[in-house]
């Protein structure tokens, strides 16, 4: 998680919001997720020293994924995603293009979801799709969890802070 945290910072993600799935492996009482996010703060500080940036991300709390949702603050991303193996998932590509030709604008703010080994349990997937997250596909080889973040950050990086004009 450190490096994902680490990484998430150096790529431009303004909040990381580490999630506790049902296929977590390592779960966490409140004590060690305190001292968990105070340790993921300290990384997050030295992350945005060392890009140069002049903002620090939020980091949250290990939470459980309907707590994610039950927060009123994912309603504020204008797309919301998660990663799936599941069949039906469309590239992120796509799920991009479409949403910039309904809006004439890309998004401005994107919740990503990645899971852990194994996926998420399709109750949780199925939870996500409620909430509003669109299925998607990081391509046809499976990527350990810390890869599949910083893929997706990376491209979302990419694709919406790049300035279109050069």
């Amino acid at each position: 998680m450190e490096l994902i945290v680490q990484k998430a910072v150096e790529i431009g993600a303004a909040e990381i919001a580490p999630i506790i799935s049902d296929r977590t492996i390592m779960q966490v009482d409140s004590e060690s997720a305190a001292q968990k996010q105070s340790k993921w703060r300290q990384i997050v500080i030295e992350a945005a020293k060392q890009s140069g940036q002049n903002w620090v991300p939020r980091v949250h709390a290990p939470m459980k994924l309907a707590e994610l949702f039950s927060a009123a603050a994912v309603e504020s991303f204008d797309l919301r995603l998660i990663g799936s193996l599941q069949p039906g998932a469309q590239h992120l590509k796509k799920v991009l293009a479409d949403y910039s030709s309904e809006h004439q604008h890309r998004p401005r703010s994107v919740l990503m979801l990645v899971g852990p080994e194994g996926d998420f349990t399709p109750a949780e997937l199925a939870l996500a799709r409620r909430d509003g997250c669109q299925p998607i596909t990081l391509g046809p080889i499976i990527l350990r969890v810390e890869t599949a973040a910083i893929y997706c950050l990376s491209v979302l990086s990419y694709e919406l802070l790049i300035d279109s004009g050069g």
